[in-house]
């Protein structure tokens, strides 16, 4: 049997603060190890929420990184904790314990610019502004009520929009496969517990 290589994580949870909201210190966070993992191009580090909560699309107040500890102690020594060292509690880099179950935890885009997707319809497909408004009218805009950040991107430039992720249902096994900038899957599960 292979080895799970997010075999180790460590825990960073957002400390209680009456100034701040723990989703302002959650979004701060997300947005420096996305920044982090970005540089170090690390596709074998995932992140999850083990406190998310689906029903009132809220992140909670932990961020979990998973990898090999030698990727997990390459990012800590990258000082990415910086910027928010006064509003965390670091835990130790640790190994995943035995038995546990896997998920995974992606990205989803919302289509929910009716407007954007008549301008691609068109641009596609050849349709004129009347047929475009037909086909994709402004009743069609998606709205996720998923947990998101709000969120600049290090790695594409894009400013300031919402990233909404999805935990996917439990498995009993790991699925293989890389993370994104985002720490977020491209195919990858990460242990859940």
């Amino acid at each position: 049997m292979q080895a799970d290589p997010t075999g180790f994580y460590q825990d960073i949870r957002c400390l209680p603060n009456p100034e701040i909201a723990p989703n302002a210190v959650m979004e701060v966070l997300f947005g420096a190890v996305h920044k982090a993992l970005a540089q170090e191009a690390a596709p074998e580090v995932g992140l999850s929420f083990p406190e998310h909560n689906s029903v009132r699309a809220t992140l909670g107040a932990c961020l979990r990184v998973h990898g090999p500890r030698a990727a997990l102690e390459r990012l800590a020594a990258s000082g990415w904790l910086t910027r928010v060292q006064d509003y965390v509690q670091c835990g130790p880099i640790g190994p995943v314990p035995q038995g546990c179950q896997h998920r995974v935890v992606k990205r989803v885009q919302a289509k929910s610019s009716p407007a954007r997707l008549r301008r691609r319809a068109m641009r596609r497909h050849g349709l004129d502004t009347q047929a475009a408004l037909a086909t994709i009218p402004d009743t069609a805009a998606e709205r996720l009520r998923l947990p998101f950040v709000i969120i600049s991107s290090a790695s594409t430039g894009q400013h300031r929009f919402p990233l909404f992720i999805r935990h996917e249902p439990v498995q009993p096994t790991p699925q293989p496969g890389p993370f994104s900038a985002y720490g977020l899957s491209l195919g990858g599960s990460v242990p859940w517990f």
